[in-house]
């Protein structure tokens, strides 16, 4: 029996004509106006071999000049000659780019980072109206497509498979998440370096001080400057320790690196080779958050004020999806007691609030594989700094939606800052298996609210909620990532 997804009748449904797509084609006639034209944009180099096969088959079922390598162009050239072409021909009269705009969807094929890197792009365009995004799972961890209801495995890359990924999308729904600013900013060091450590560069979501214009109000002299954005989490410790040594094996040895199943398995090995199982027998107290940053968070007259944190906390994660570490959730959902005790609320995508949730070592990690399991719920927030000092360690280890680095300490016992604030939203494109809660979403929050309450503490810390919404940051200048960086860091 023929698949009735792979019909002309249902594809030119997403196809979008060459005169929207390529300046000097001809303009058409205005014919049949596509219900949901996408634009597509895979990482070819995530997934082992999948990211080049479900390319192929994209361009097989769409217009090829819909569909676009990361590998060879970057979402920030082909958007804004996109959008640039469609305000040509909307000065023009021509009534098919008005629809197209207005109905446009993009569909992103990758890791988490390479979700995040369009989502960035996005961003940057301070569209009227942003088109919402779908995500398809080609990652590891791949928390940002599992928080939305695309899954968490491997896709198929055959036609039926694709089709069938492209009727997901002309029945998703759109939902607004938070996007969140993140500065890092260090004084030029003495002596010494504050450059990441090899082999891994920084996240392509942060960005060198001399990408920040003079006229920026975070440009400081004689002080090194680093931002961007983030959708999903922030950490620093232990967990990003592991990730790191993930990414760098991963860059050394591609050729081990083929599958998702053994990607996964070489994650978990490296947890147990890494100490995270007996951090407190295998790792020195200076490595707890407590001896390597002091937390503060903005309280509601807009003073900074200090978030006690546990002295046997070695990892702590800033997040903004109910999705890290292949879908777990951190945070879980508070007690009616905890609600109104410490003015706690269930994690919400569109609340303006990132959760702040500290762990011991992976033994409390896995308390979130348990029903009403979660860490050590710190604090809601929407906005946090942490302040590194030398102590007795040299570097420690951070990371932002699944991109990890090796951030050096100063030397002369100065002092790195990284501060987090909420910037605008940015729209998704969500399933009904979305595990997102959207407060603007009266079905998806009612649900939060009913949804299993924890009855134990886990060793939580008492710390006030900071409820009020303080001055915003601009999102970074730009995404645009360098030439010479390598693609298969974002699977």
């Amino acid at each position: 029996m023929a698949d009735p997804n792979l019909e002309p009748s249902f594809l030119k449904d997403f196809h979008i004509p060459n005169c929207i797509l390529l300046p000097e084609a001809e303009v058409d006639v205005v014919g049949d106006i596509p219900k949901w034209p996408v634009i597509v944009f895979v990482n070819s180099k995530s997934g082992g071999q999948l990211g080049g096969d479900l390319l192929k088959t994209y361009r097989s079922l769409l217009n090829e000049h819909q569909v676009f390598d990361l590998g060879e162009t970057a979402p920030d050239k082909v958007l804004h000659g996109l959008y640039g072409n469609l305000e040509r021909l909307k000065s023009k009269g021509h009534g098919l780019a008005a629809k197209v705009e207005e109905k446009l969807r993009i569909i992103v094929a990758g890791g988490d980072g390479t979700a995040g890197w369009l989502l960035g792009v996005v961003c940057d365009l301070k569209l009227p109206k942003p088109p919402p995004v779908a995500t398809v799972p080609l990652g590891t961890g791949n928390n940002l497509p599992f928080a939305f209801g695309w899954g968490k495995k491997n896709p198929g890359t055959d036609p039926h498979s694709v089709s069938a990924f492209l009727n997901q999308v002309a029945n998703a729904r759109e939902m607004k998440i938070d996007s969140w600013h993140i500065l890092m900013r260090m004084r030029a060091p003495k002596e010494g370096a504050c450059d990441p450590i090899a082999p891994l560069e920084l996240p392509h979501s942060l960005h060198a001080f001399h990408r920040v214009s003079e006229t920026d109000t975070l440009n400081k002299e004689g002080f090194h400057t680093f931002r961007g954005g983030f959708w999903n989490y922030f950490s620093m410790g232990m967990d990003a320790q592991v990730s790191y040594a993930f990414h760098s094996e991963r860059k050394l040895h591609p050729q081990k690196f083929k599958n998702q199943l053994v990607n996964q398995s070489t994650y978990l090995k490296l947890v147990g080779t890494q100490g995270w199982f007996f951090a407190s027998l295998f790792h020195h107290t200076e490595r707890n958050i407590a001896q390597l940053a002091n937390v503060k968070i903005m309280n509601k007259q807009g003073d900074w004020v200090d978030l006690p944190i546990h002295h046997s906390i070695r990892s702590i994660v800033c997040l903004n999806l109910p999705s890290f570490s292949g879908g777990l959730n951190p945070w879980g959902t508070p007690s009616s007691k905890k609600k109104s005790d410490r003015k706690l609320t269930p994690p919400v995508v569109d609340d303006g609030l990132i959760e702040v949730v500290g762990f011991k070592d992976a033994w409390h990690g896995l308390l979130l594989l348990a029903p009403k399991g979660h860490g050590m719920r710190l604090a809601q927030a929407h906005r946090i700094q942490f302040e590194f000092r030398k102590g007795t360690m040299d570097h420690t280890y951070m990371r932002i939606d699944g991109e990890p680095w090796k951030q050096p300490l100063p030397l002369d016992d100065d002092t790195v800052v990284i501060e987090i604030s909420h910037h605008g939203q940015v729209n998704m494109l969500a399933t009904g298996d979305c595990r997102a809660k959207n407060v603007h979403d009266p079905l998806s929050y009612s649900n939060s609210n009913v949804e299993e309450e924890d009855e134990d503490s886990n060793g939580e810390d008492s710390t006030p909620r900071n409820s009020e919404e303080q001055r915003k940051f601009g999102a970074a200048d730009t995404f645009r990532l360098q030439e010479d960086f390598d693609l298969s860091r974002l699977s």
